[in-house]
């Protein structure tokens, strides 16, 4: 397996490096990454919107061998949630599912800066400021607060639910990357799963996931921007249908580099 990491920046880390362990970890089961993350990288996180892809990854580790030597391997990972304050009801329900399934994960709530409510950022920003600005929007709802949990929670390393299959951006997705920008490592275990295989893994492990999902919805985010994907269509075809538009912006931070820096 690779070596583990003395620093704690992920900008001390080389992309040589960085390459070496893809080369490597592409060999290793998502179970074999995870344990291998945990040895490796200090203060490490989960980032969940609680799609499918995440739910595995948690299920994973909660099963995870405690003769690994691992120091909390009941549940030796935190999760981030971002509560954009427009989830569906569905979300916000299975984070509850979640909580009762796995009563010893810690998860760490981000909201938009000075909003408890929808009505609170209504209040602040307009109705809809999606459609009249929607990089604004996915500033203060998603990247904002992300980069708040990075900051707060002290983050260095975290597991991601991105996976090849989900086309886009994501096509050449690589099992660990360097966020330059947030100053993160993020790592996609399941990045060479499908959804027949994530799907499978949910329905053999009785993992809880988003009742919406029975709906035809592939792909879960704000109730705004998402829709049920149709037969045949790409598994996050129902995001921002109708748009070019594949990312939010959490994981392509570099677009909102001019907000970042007017903070």
């Amino acid at each position: 397996m690779p070596s583990a990491v003395e620093h704690k920046l992920s900008n001390t880390i080389s992309q040589s490096q960085v390459d070496h362990w893809n080369k490597v970890l592409s060999y290793l089961t998502p179970q074999e990454v995870l344990k291998w993350s945990i040895v490796t990288f200090p203060n490490l996180f989960q980032t969940t919107a609680f799609g499918l892809t995440g739910l595995v990854i948690l299920d994973m580790l909660s099963k995870l061998d405690p003769m690994e030597g691992l120091d909390n391997p009941s549940h030796p990972v935190d999760l981030v949630f971002v509560d954009t304050l427009y989830h569906f009801p569905q979300t916000l329900d299975l984070v509850d599912k979640v909580r009762q399934k796995y009563p010893s994960v810690k998860l760490h709530i981000f909201k938009p800066a000075g909003c408890e409510t929808e009505s609170d950022f209504k209040q602040k920003y307009g109705d809809e400021l999606w459609v009249k600005d929607d990089m604004k929007y996915d500033y203060l709802a998603k990247v904002e607060p992300t980069q708040t949990a990075y900051k707060t929670l002290g983050i260095d390393a975290v597991f991601t639910g991105r996976r090849r299959s989900q086309g886009g951006a994501r096509g050449s997705l690589p099992v660990v990357e360097i966020d330059k920008v947030s100053q993160v490592i993020k790592i996609n275990p399941l990045a060479s799963w499908d959804f027949k295989e994530v799907r499978d893994y949910v329905k053999a492990n009785d993992v809880p996931y988003n009742d919406l999902l029975d709906l035809g919805y592939k792909s879960i985010g704000d109730w705004h921007s998402t829709q049920p994907v149709n037969e045949g269509e790409d598994e996050r075809a129902g995001r921002w249908k109708g748009q070019a538009k594949t990312e939010c912006g959490i994981h392509v931070t570099s677009k909102f580099a001019e907000f970042l820096q007017a903070k």
